[in-house]
């Protein structure tokens, strides 16, 4: 009894052996050979050849715009069974290869990523193409993104024939966001500014293009979240929190770039009088006093530091005597 119990544990080892490995050749859709793994990507990257030759027999060199550089990227890498080839992007394109006599000269490829001889496919079934195959925990916000509902595709950033994509690279970002956000390239050179025009920072250090669950594309869900991946010494807790702070640091700084330093929206006091609208006589216009001339003594509000004279720790205190946050 004991070995017929062996016998049939041994059949079912031997069978799921045989199941397990029959799923894993289904999931990297290798063709069933008996030759080993090495002969397969051989034949794949073969046949993935074979396939772009229908295209790289006229867009070859000669092209103005760069097409076989494709190869010095991973997306021309054919021993990787994962690499696409020409038609995983751009469609069969049957009627581009042979004709079609009901279209005058030679009919458009099923997907154009860009605009020329041929219309501009739809910037979703662009996107559609590139997210059928890149899809993960950066990119699972797009649908709903800023980028996405105004119109962005992929390839109106990325440069997938070109081996050195700019936007990928954090000397070069700027160049290709910038072309959009005008605003924010005026702003990077401003006297107070992060450091982006000199390569140490760049967007993506703090925004998400693919889209994000927080505000402003940013790649954590609020602006201090953001904001303290850097500044962690203005994070806390602290015994006396300065609310607008605790808030959104964009209440008072503004990130892109500012005449006033520290990257502050407006200059002190009247941030401060934005809210703080009583003590001092905030409230009243400013005279001579702010410069202390005919006589009349500066007024410490107006001077040097302005209220930081004497509020210095505006970002919190531990103070136990720091209420006011002076200490």
């Amino acid at each position: 009894m004991t070995k017929i119990r062996k016998m049939l544990i041994a059949v079912l080892l031997m069978c799921g052996v045989s199941l397990l490995a029959f799923s894993a050749l289904a999931q990297n859709n290798l063709p069933e050979l008996n030759g080993n793994l090495n002969t397969r990507k051989a034949i794949i990257a073969s046949e993935s050849l074979k396939r772009d030759a229908l295209c790289t027999k006229c867009h070859d060199e000669s092209e103005t715009t760069p097409i076989l550089s494709l190869y010095q990227t991973k997306h021309g890498v054919r021993g990787d069974a994962r690499t696409p080839n020409c038609q995983s992007c751009h469609g069969d394109s049957n009627k581009h290869i042979k004709g079609d006599p009901n279209t005058k000269g030679r009919a458009a490829p099923d997907i154009v990523f860009k605009k020329g001889e041929y219309a501009l496919s739809d910037d979703k079934e662009r996107t559609n193409q590139c997210l059928s195959c890149h899809k993960g925990e950066k990119r699972t916000n797009w649908d709903g993104g800023k980028h996405q509902t105004n119109g962005v595709a992929c390839n109106d950033c990325h440069k997938v024939h070109t081996p050195t994509d700019k936007v990928r690279e954090k000397k070069t970002q700027i160049e290709v966001c910038f072309t959009c956000h005008k605003e924010q390239r005026a702003d990077s050179h401003k006297i107070s500014s992060h450091p982006i025009q000199v390569g140490k920072m760049t967007c993506s250090d703090c925004h998400n293009p693919h889209g994000s669950s927080g505000p402003k594309m940013l790649k954590k869900n609020t602006v201090n979240e953001t904001c303290y991946q850097c500044h962690a010494e203005k994070r806390g807790p602290v015994l006396f929190e300065h609310q607008p702070v605790v808030e959104d640091c964009a209440n008072c700084h503004n990130p892109h770039g500012s005449n006033i330093t520290p990257l502050l929206k407006s200059r002190p006091p009247f941030l401060c009088d934005e809210c703080h609208d009583k003590p001092h006589a905030s409230g009243s216009a400013v005279s001579a006093g702010a410069a202390g001339i005919n006589g009349i003594a500066m007024n410490r509000n107006y001077g040097g530091r302005s209220c930081m004279n004497c509020h210095s720790q505006v970002h919190g205190s531990n103070s136990p005597g720091g209420g006011f946050f002076q200490r």
